[in-house]
């Protein structure tokens, strides 16, 4: 019998699992099994342990995991800045993608925004070229604002792009209750 999956909140010992995790989601051949990969037109890391550290050690944000036992599914970072509700570096185990993962992530992302922080809105970023993974968020409620904000470019610590046509556009859902 396969266990139901479980949400926990991390602490500092999950630093290496999540790093490796975001990366095999988003970077390298391991993404490629997945249909969330950036391995097209980023190369290099997307994240570190010493990055995942320090998101872990601030006081506003949080990652959230999804657990199978000790398989560890998915994670994303949430933060709450004022009425807003952050959520970042979204990532689930590339073979476990298209199962329905991410549709529980962002539930559970939504109700942690409405229900304990009383956010009125959930913010993210995401690449524009990204035309499937933006459908996908819009078909779970989520609208395109067409405010963007550009790639860093020469910031190793966001990966070494491999077009000159990258930048970041703002997706919101209010989740005010």
């Amino acid at each position: 019998m396969t266990s139901s999956p479980i949400f926990r909140t991390a602490s500092a010992a999950d630093a290496s699992a999540i790093a490796s995790l975001v990366e095999s989601a988003y970077r390298g051949d391991a993404s490629r099994a997945g249909w969330t990969t950036e391995a097209d037109f980023l190369h290099g890391r997307r994240t570190d342990v010493t990055e995942i550290e320090a998101l872990l050690a601030g006081a506003d944000g949080r990652f959230v995991l999804l657990e199978r036992g000790e398989q560890l599914l998915a994670s994303c970072y949430i933060e709450r800045q004022g009425p807003v509700c952050y959520f970042g570096m979204f990532s689930v185990h590339p073979p476990a993608q298209g199962t329905g993962i991410g549709r529980l992530v962002i539930d559970e992302v939504e109700r942690i925004a409405r229900d304990e922080w009383a956010s009125e809105r959930v913010e993210m970023t995401v690449i524009d070229i990204r035309a499937e993974l933006i459908a996908w968020y819009e078909r779970r409620g989520y609208r395109r604002t067409g405010k963007t904000k550009p790639f860093p470019y020469g910031d190793e610590r966001f990966g070494l792009p491999q077009r000159d046509d990258l930048r970041f556009e703002y997706l919101v859902k209010d989740v005010k209750a």
